[in-house]
């Protein structure tokens, strides 16, 4: 099987423009958000046009809908407590899976928040009640609801493979094919698990995930990371500028699991002023996009 690299390329002039500007980079899968991230999103739906353009654009691009995620906004704390809190991210998953069924997309991913009462079991069970309200507001998707793996700062859940697998084990078999997970190789790294302790150790960590979860991951994001080992710092940076560097990256695309998914880029973007017209590529993806193709 063949690896779809990607990026969450800028969305200046919209979407659409997303998909062409990542189709110039030679890219076969993309990362965008369908609403604005800081905020909740849990009242925006998507209009009829702005759903052809995408479509038409991804078609231009030759990017299947099927390799394309749409990242929930950042804002979505499931994993919360607070009712009024939790009431309102769930609303905001659900319009996620909404506007990205619209759009015919393969998966959205979400970060599941914190655990704000310190009960890890109450959170996975928080947070599984919210993908399955998301997908009972969409009974008929086909686009997948992915958790994804946390950089572990304060309290914030899932940054461990027990946790992951925590709130997967909570969402009813009958709708387990809809969910699952991903993981972001930066915040792997930040949270405790060293990718660069040998050249098998990102597939040991796939292994725990895997057992834990019960399945491999449904998407990976490619960062290198500025912080240090187990900072719990969430801060992406170009595959070779931090601390987890070239090598580990090398070992993740020989593992047959990073096959067939989308492997997706948030690193860094050079020209974030670009004219909302211009579907040229950003230089940082294109020296990106030329790495990661040195390692098919």
């Amino acid at each position: 099987m063949a690896h779809y690299f990607g990026a969450h390329t800028i969305d200046n002039g919209g979407i659409h423009m997303a998909a062409r500007r990542a189709g110039a980079s030679g890219m076969k899968a993309l990362q965008i958000f369908t609403a604005i991230p800081k905020y909740y999103g849990d009242k925006v739906s998507i209009k009829a046009e702005r759903v052809e353009r995408f479509r038409a654009a991804l078609t231009d691009a030759k990017i299947d809908p099927q390799f394309v995620i749409a990242h929930a906004a950042y804002v979505l704390n499931t994993a919360t407590p607070d009712e009024e809190k939790s009431s309102r991210a769930r609303g905001g998953l659900a319009k996620e899976l909404e506007r990205s069924s619209a759009l015919g997309l393969g998966q959205i991913c979400f970060h599941p928040g914190a655990a704000t009462d310190d009960d890890r079991e109450a959170a996975a069970e928080r947070v599984a009640g919210a993908i399955v309200q998301a997908l009972d507001h969409v009974p008929r998707s086909t686009t997948r609801v992915l958790v994804e793996n946390t950089a572990g700062a304060g309290r914030t859940f899932a940054k461990t493979a027990a946790e992951v697998g925590a709130i997967l084990r909570h969402v009813p078999k009958a709708l387990r094919a809809r969910t699952g997970y991903g993981l972001d190789t930066c915040h792997l790294f930040a949270s405790g698990y060293d990718l660069t302790a040998s050249p098998d150790a990102i597939s040991k960590v796939l292994d725990e995930f895997e057992e834990e979860a019960g399945e491999p991951p449904g998407f990976m994001h490619l960062n290198d990371s500025e912080g240090a080992l187990g900072s719990n710092k969430d801060r992406h940076v170009l595959i070779g500028d931090g601390h987890i560097g070239v090598e580990p990256f090398r070992g993740l695309f020989a593992d047959e699991r990073s096959h067939g998914i989308p492997l997706v880029l948030e690193t860094p973007q050079l020209n974030m002023e670009i004219a909302d017209d211009d579907a040229s590529p950003d230089p940082y993806d294109v020296q990106m996009m030329a790495l990661l193709d040195s390692f098919r």
